[in-house]
C-alpha cells in the first residue's frame, strides 16, 4: 500500500511537470507571438516614393514653371553687381541698379510678381543646369549655338557694339588690325569676346571679320576687372561692349575707345533648358514681353536714360 502510493505519488508528480513544462513552452513562445517581420512591415507602410509622387502631382500647372512662379508670386533673376551701366549694386542703397536691372523688374511687373536677385558667377550662368536657383537670366547674354544647347533665349532686348580700348596715354594703338596683334587683351571669361578673340565666335544670322591675330587673351571674372587690370598697367587692351567701356571713362578711368566696333550682338533674356519644370509658356511670355517693351518704347526710354542713346534697334 505505501509503495503504492509512492508510486501513485510519483506519477502524479510526473504528470504535475509534465503540464508545466507545457506551459512555460506555449509562453515561451517568442519567434511566434513576437512576429516582428509580420508586424513591422516597414517597406510597405513607409511607402515614401509613393506619398511624394511630385513629378505625378505636377503635371498641371504645377508643372508649368510659368504657373509655378505666379503662384509663388516671386520672380528670380541672376545679375551682375559689377557690370555697369547694365547691373551694379549700389552701395549707398544696397540695391541693385542699371539697364538690365530696369528690364528684369518690368518683366516681373508685367507677370504680377514681385522679383528677387541672384548673384552667380558668369560661366555658371551659361552652363546651364541651375538647378532652380533663379529662373531667369537678364544679364546682357549674346545668343549663340553653343549655348542655345543648355538655355532657351527670348527675343533680344537691345544690341551692343564690342569695341576695344587700351590706357588713354597709349597712342601705339591705332589700327586695329594690325596693331594688337600678339598682344595682351584682357577679356571676361565665356564672353563673346573671347570667342571673337580665338576666332571661333558664331552667332546666328552674323558674320564676322576677325581682325586680331596671335592675341594674348587674359580672361577675368567680369568685364570690370579686365578694365581695372588695364588701368594697372597689366594689360595692352581690352574688349567689351561699348557701354561697359563708357561706363568706365565716364567713371573717371583714364582709358580710350580705339577704331570702330568689331562687331554688334544680339543680347537676350535666358532660360534653363533643363529646368524641371516645362518652360515652354515662360519662354513665350518672357520674349511677348520684350516685343511689347519695344513696340510701347519702354525699351528705347531705358536704353537713353542708360547708355545716353537708343541700343534697341539693330545696327550692322
Amino acid at each position: 500500500m505505501k509503495r503504492t502510493m509512492i508510486w501513485l505519488i510519483a506519477a502524479m508528480a510526473l504528470l504535475a511537470a509534465a503540464c508545466g513544462g507545457g506551459e512555460g513552452g506555449a509562453t515561451t513562445e517568442a519567434p511566434a507571438t513576437t512576429e516582428a517581420p509580420a508586424t513591422t512591415e516597414a517597406p510597405a507602410t513607409t511607402e515614401a516614393p509613393a506619398t511624394t509622387e511630385a513629378p505625378a502631382t505636377t503635371e498641371g500647372t504645377e508643372g508649368d514653371l510659368l504657373s509655378a512662379i505666379e503662384e509663388e508670386g516671386v520672380l528670380t533673376v541672376s545679375t551682375d553687381p559689377a557690370y555697369p551701366p547694365q547691373s551694379s549694386l549700389n552701395e549707398e542703397t544696397g540695391e541693385y541698379e542699371g539697364f538690365d536691372i530696369d528690364v528684369a523688374t518690368a518683366i516681373a511687373d508685367q507677370i504680377g510678381v514681385e522679383v528677387a536677385w541672384e548673384a552667380p558667377a558668369w560661366e555658371t550662368i551659361i552652363a546651364g543646369n541651375w538647378n532652380g536657383r533663379w529662373d531667369l537670366s537678364v544679364g546682357s547674354m549674346t545668343i549663340t549655338p553653343e549655348r542655345e544647347e543648355v538655355l532657351h533665349f527670348s527675343t533680344p532686348y537691345y544690341y551692343t557694339p564690342a569695341v576695344v580700348a587700351v590706357a588713354a596715354d597709349d597712342d601705339s594703338i591705332t589700327d586695329l588690325t594690325t596693331d594688337l596683334d600678339g598682344q595682351t587683351i584682357g577679356v571676361c571669361g565665356g564672353c563673346t569676346y573671347d570667342s571673337y578673340l580665338q576666332g571661333n565666335l558664331d552667332i546666328p544670322g552674323e558674320s564676322f571679320e576677325f581682325v586680331i591675330d596671335d592675341a594674348e587673351i587674359v580672361t577675368t571674372d567680369t568685364d570690370t576687372t579686365a578694365i581695372e587690370q588695364l588701368v594697372q598697367g597689366r594689360l595692352t587692351a581690352v574688349m567689351s561692349s561699348a557701354t561697359t567701356i563708357q561706363a568706365a571713362i565716364d567713371a573717371g578711368l583714364p582709358i580710350k575707345v580705339v577704331g570702330d566696333p568689331l562687331f554688334y550682338e544680339p543680347l537676350a533674356a535666358a532660360i534653363d533648358a533643363s529646368a524641371s519644370l516645362n518652360t515652354d509658356s515662360f519662354v513665350a511670355r518672357v520674349s511677348e514681353i520684350i516685343e511689347g517693351m519695344h513696340e510701347d518704347g519702354t525699351l528705347s526710354e531705358l536704353s537713353n536714360q542708360w547708355f545716353g542713346l537708343d541700343l534697341t534697334k539693330k545696327t550692322s
